[in-house]
């Protein structure tokens, strides 16, 4: 190949492209971002700011440096491509353009490495000063084509690609280099040049991939290191060979396709990939199907569309109760499918067939029987078998039932089983035996979805079922029930009421007649016959009862059958008692307080009758003529019907409690009266009509037994509050009490009462502890008081005499315990902030062995003898086994 140079025209300075049409070479295959040439713009003022732009800006990008890019990835036509280049100057608006024509370079034949020595040249453009004047003349740059170099080439390594050389190499030493990904840059070291003579080289096989272009930059630098050149870009775009094989996005393809699908029924769509280039045959795929399983009905039910991989149906006869899934053996190949150069790649499609409803559900047999009890709800009589060819617990499976005829009452209903699909007849209304002994219905089944287009079966299928009534015992059952009776109340015992009988609904059964018997009478005032249910009474109706709600007394009673087994009814019969004056009205309330004075001394009463309209009210009110005092000092006046006024007649009546009879008469046919005594108290009052004296309380009904209890209450509050002041007390005695440091078992001061206070305060500093070591005399017994003390003090008596033993213990004996107690006295809470002196007094009363103190310490180094211990009595027992055991 010849060496590309670049030549130079000299020329006036003129804004504006240096060309009108510029020519390029590229390659055939272009990618997003690719840079394609350099169009240079002239500006004499080089202040101008120019923008570029493309007449085809979805294909071509023209950058602010000149550079063209290619703003998608696209294959070149043969023909050259045409598209033009516009600049416009931002401040002005003046527009300059040049058109751009493409030229696609040879496609790459594979010459041999003898016809590739011949290595092209690349020249660097050069620029020419001429420093007399300042026109500066500059040589236009070319634009490299990009190197095409083919993937997985076999060496031998390196291998020349191009020299890069500088025509100012004649006159100066100069220094090349590269620089770019793929060269100094990640990944280094597949390009290198030789500095010397410029060149370029490719170290290794290059995977295209991985990486489909590098862009590399020239440079070229003297030997001080100044740059002689502007660098250059060189672009080596690697050629796509045919090595990867397609590859299937999932081995194994799952669709679905209805079953009695028409020729043409899209299935599903099976993708598969190259890491060829896609824009050439070494990846453009083509699929087609291998195999189908099973062949039947026909070997070919399905096609592919061998460019976009989609599968349809080609055949009629898909059958989901035949064949439920077919498995497609799916080949994709390269190369657009050339067997011979194409690399291909199976995988598998399965095509599961889905159901659709083209078999209606069929009865197992025309006719069904059950049978049922009479009066039973709830319960199954019958199942209804179905069969159904479609897929199971689908609604093309799942069946419905419904009864066309032999029910008008609508007694029964068919429930679906959801596992087994049988029909469930089942009674939701109870059925008499003596009315319907036999049931005949029809029923029909149908699935839950209509059938198929162009099924020949009729939708649904028909049955009968014959249920049996099968007669039971029933209960007798009161006619009417409840039944209602009107009487007047003091109906007196044995008067005959009513008959309240009931009836066996089993005609057709072979029983005895009924029995009664009396469930529920709450006063106790009925009997009824056990064989004509003839009702009487055993005691007077009284309408005032208790027993009685609105006027309304309720009585249960039962009637029983000898059938097998036994069955009984209940009936209710409801009496309403009609009143009678057979209560006489009582005065209401029964006490009453007023003044001793006539102001104000009214007394509000009322008149209480448990009878009704007519024999209750209005009530008359009036005082009796005897005693003679009553009419003398009361008065009475009614103010309404059911009420009436009490009030003292004269000016003044002493204080105290007076029973006034007032008599009360009903508006009953006949009359009804009574006497009622009214107990009034007359106090005296204050202004305000208020008792003022202290036998108001007495009046006021507080009777013996209230006293009694208020009495008790306080006792035991009392008592309450001694137990409580006694716990107080023994509580801090206990927070005062402390135990021994010696364990009671092994204390052998068995007459030595144990106490733990603390002395006083800080007066109490003159002590003797000389005493507690080795005293000299005994207490006589005048001085020392009766029983046990101890002082916080000093003793004002004389001091305790003691007999001298002519060898005594080690002092260290009795000092360890008292340094023990003196130690739990310092932790005890409840000792006084202040350091006290503690005093033991000596213990015990009328001794003949004298005091245990006038034991000396053993330190004294001489010996004792213990012997005598053994004369003391059983207390001193523990301290001889010690001290007395000669030498153990």
């Amino acid at each position: 190949q010849a060496p590309i140079k670049a030549t130079c025209e000299d020329m006036s300075c003129k804004t504006g492209f240096p060309e009108d049409v510029h020519s390029a070479v590229v390659s055939r295959s272009v990618h997003g971002g690719q840079p394609l040439l350099n169009v240079k713009f002239r500006s004499c003022d080089g202040n101008k700011k120019i923008h570029f732009g493309s007449s085809e800006p979805e294909d071509f990008r023209v950058g602010e440096d000149g550079v063209v890019y290619a703003e998608r990835s696209f294959q070149l036509s043969a023909e050259p491509t045409e598209f033009v280049v516009s600049a416009q100057d931002r401040e002005t608006q003046q527009e300059w353009q040049m058109r751009v024509k493409l030229t696609p370079e040879p496609a790459f034949t594979g010459a041999s490495e003898k016809d590739q020595r011949k290595i092209e040249e690349i020249i660097f453009p050069w620029q020419q000063y001429k420093h007399s004047s300042p026109l500066k003349r500059q040589k236009r740059d070319w634009v490299i084509p990009p190197i095409n170099l083919p993937e997985n080439s076999k060496g031998p390594f390196p291998q020349e690609l191009v020299r890069i050389r500088s025509d100012r190499d004649k006159s100066l030493s100069l220094r090349y280099s590269v620089t770019g990904p793929g060269a100094d840059q990640p990944p280094t070291g597949i390009f290198i040049i030789n500095p010397i003579s410029g060149q370029l080289s490719v170290t290794k096989p290059l995977d295209r991939e991985q990486i489909a272009s590098f862009h590399l930059r020239a440079h070229a630098v003297d030997v001080n290191g100044n740059q002689v050149e502007n660098p250059i870009d060189i672009v080596i775009n690697v050629i796509d060979m045919n090595d990867n094989r397609p590859e299937f996005l999932h081995q194994v393809w799952n669709g679905t396709v209805p079953e009695g699908s028409k020729p043409g029924t899209y299935v599903m769509t099976v993708t598969a990939i190259d890491a060829d280039d896609p824009n050439t045959q070494n990846g453009m795929l083509r699929y087609r199907i291998l195999s189908q399983a099973p062949s039947s009905p026909s070997p070919n039910m399905f096609t592919i569309n061998n460019e976009t991989g989609d599968i349809i149906t080609v055949a009629a006869g898909l059958d989901r109760e035949k064949v439920q899934q077919y498995t497609l053996i799916i080949q994709a190949t390269d190369m657009e499918g050339n067997p011979t150069y194409g690399l291909s790649n199976t995988a598998t499609a399965v095509i599961a067939v889905t159901d659709v409803n083209d078999n209606p559900p069929e009865f197992t047999a025309m006719t069904f029987y059950g049978e049922v009890p009479e009066n039973r709800m709830d319960v199954i009589v019958a199942n209804l078998t179905v069969t159904d060819k479609d897929q199971p617990h689908t609604p093309a499976w799942n069946a419905m039932y419904r009864m066309t005829g032999g029910d008008p009452t609508g007694r029964f209903t068919i429930l679906t089983d959801p596992n087994s699909n049988d029909g469930l007849v089942t009674v939701i209304k109870p059925i008499d035996f003596e009315t319907n002994r036999m049931f005949v219905l029809t029923v029909a089944a149908e699935n839950q979805v209509p059938l198929a287009k162009g099924i020949q079966h009729p939708p649904q299928s028909t049955a009968t079922v014959s249920i049996t009534v099968i007669d039971v015992n029933e209960s007798p059952y009161f006619v009417p029930n409840p039944k209602l009776v009107r009487q007047e109340e003091g109906l007196m015992a044995g008067s005959m009421l009513t008959t309240f009988t009931a009836q066996d609904p089993d005609r057709y059964m072979q029983q005895t007649s009924l029995r009664y018997s009396k469930l529920s009478d709450p006063a106790n005032w009925l009997k009824i016959d056990p064989v004509n249910g003839q009702i009487t009474t055993t005691a007077v109706l009284d309408r005032e009862s208790i027993y009685v709600q609105n006027n309304m007394y309720n009585a249960t009673f039962l009637a029983s059958d000898n059938g097998i087994p036994p069955m009984s009814g209940t009936g209710t019969l409801q009496i309403y008692l009609l009143d009678i004056n057979d209560n006489a009205p009582q005065v209401h309330p029964k006490e009453a307080t007023t003044c001793e004075t006539l102001q104000p001394n009214a007394i509000n009463i009322t008149a209480v009758d448990p009878d009704i309209d007519p024999n209750a009210g209005p009530f008359a009110f009036e005082l009796p003529d005897t005693p003679a005092s009553i009419k003398r000092n009361w008065t009475i006046v009614r103010i309404s019907g059911d009420h009436a006024q009490l009030s003292l007649r004269i000016r003044f009546l002493e204080a105290g409690i007076y029973d006034v009879p007032i008599v009360i008469t009903d508006s009953g046919n006949p009359h009804a009266s009574s006497t009622s005594l009214l107990k009034v108290k007359v106090c005296q009052c204050d202004l305000n009509g208020d008792c003022t004296d202290v036998d108001r309380i007495v009046g006021a009904g507080l009777g013996t037994g209230a006293i009694i209890a208020i009495l008790l209450c306080i006792i035991i509050l009392l008592i309450l509050v001694l137990m409580f002041v006694v716990w107080m007390k023994r509580r801090d005695k206990e927070r005062q009490a402390k135990q021994l440091l010696i364990d009671p078992e092994d204390d052998v001061r068995d007459n030595i009462l144990k106490y733990d206070e603390e002395g006083g305060g800080e007066e109490d500093q003159d002590y003797d502890l000389s005493q507690l070591q080795q005293p000299d005399t005994v207490e006589p017994d005048a001085i020392k008081p009766v029983g046990i003390r101890r002082l916080d003090e000093r003793p004002i008596h004389a001091e305790p005499q003691y007999p001298v033993r002519s060898a005594a213990p080690h002092p260290g004996d009795i000092g360890d315990f008292i340094n023990e107690g003196l130690k739990a006295a310092d932790n005890d809470p409840t000792a006084p902030p202040y350091d006290s002196l503690l005093v033991f007094d000596y213990e015990g009363s009328g001794s003949t062995a004298g005091s245990l103190s006038s034991l000396n310490s053993s330190s004294s180094g001489g010996e004792q003898d213990y012997d005598y211990l053994n004369d003391w009595g059983p207390r001193f027992k523990k301290l001889a086994d010690m001290y007395g055991g000669g030498d153990d």
